[in-house]
């Protein structure tokens, strides 16, 4: 029987990454990006050496909340990314556009040469984590990605409504056709602290999202909160300032990971 050829494409032969890790989530809005920002920013507080590959190509944020300006440039060793104020890497479509507010007109494979691109043409240096940005859902792009990158875990990020239960699943039934094991559920805007008060509120209702990740079998990494703080910080480019005690729980689970 003919053995199934490979589509994996190698990473830039001046990098070395410890673990790559995709940020998924099933629809849109659940705030991806955001807890993709979070998690890198955690692990380069604990002296890791991190970056982000934005493979959100048609909507990028990822430069917009860590506030990189500018744009790549080719060196001898690879395209060299942008490195935020405390020393991530960062590699995103908006990095190479002459605006950022410039729509990304393309057809699907033209956005899977740019993720090729984004893996096995810049030089990453040597890290201990890269988070991939994955786009919203389950399509064309993120099947590029799996099947094009050595990603060994996937994060699922989830918020706590009634849909819930579909979404994980869909993402969940990605990674096992993509044989790749899922690190756990983050579940974001789970609850709001009123600043005046300190009262907590649970916008959606009480969550479900830790009693379907128990019935799917997949570990519950923990919850962040609705924080007009985390939204200021982004606006200004600085979620690397951005520190909440729920965050740390999720990436001591994240690290425990092998």
């Amino acid at each position: 029987m003919e053995k199934k050829q490979s589509l994996k494409k190698p990473l830039n032969a001046n990098s070395s990454i410890g673990k790559t890790i995709a940020v998924l989530s099933g629809k849109g809005g659940v705030g991806k990006s955001m807890v993709t920002g979070l998690l890198a920013s955690e692990m380069k507080r604990r002296n890791k050496e991190v970056g982000v590959l934005d493979a959100d190509i048609l909507g990028p944020s990822v430069p917009k909340i860590f506030g990189t300006d500018g744009t790549v440039f080719q060196t001898e060793k690879g395209i060299r990314p942008l490195k935020t104020s405390t020393g991530i890497d960062i590699m995103s479509v908006n990095s190479i556009l002459e605006s950022p507010t410039d729509p990304v007109l393309w057809r699907a494979p033209v956005v899977g040469n740019m993720l090729t691109t984004f893996w096995s043409d810049v030089n990453w240096g040597k890290k201990d984590y890269l988070f991939i940005d994955m786009p919203p859902g389950t399509g064309d792009v993120a099947l590029t990605v799996f099947q094009t990158m050595t990603v060994d875990g996937i994060v699922i990020v989830t918020s706590p409504q009634d849909l819930v239960s579909m979404i994980v699943e869909k993402a969940i039934k990605m990674a096992k056709m993509m044989g790749l094991p899922v690190i756990g559920i983050v579940e974001n805007m789970q609850y709001f602290i009123a600043p005046d008060t300190g009262v907590r509120y649970d916008i959606f209702g009480v969550s479900k999202t830790a009693a379907i990740a128990e019935e799917k079998g997949i570990p519950y990494l923990g919850a962040l909160p609705i924080d007009p703080k985390l939204a200021q910080c982004a606006d200004k480019g600085r979620i690397e300032d951005y520190e909440v005690d729920s965050l740390s729980a999720i990436v001591d689970e994240i690290e425990k990971f092998k």
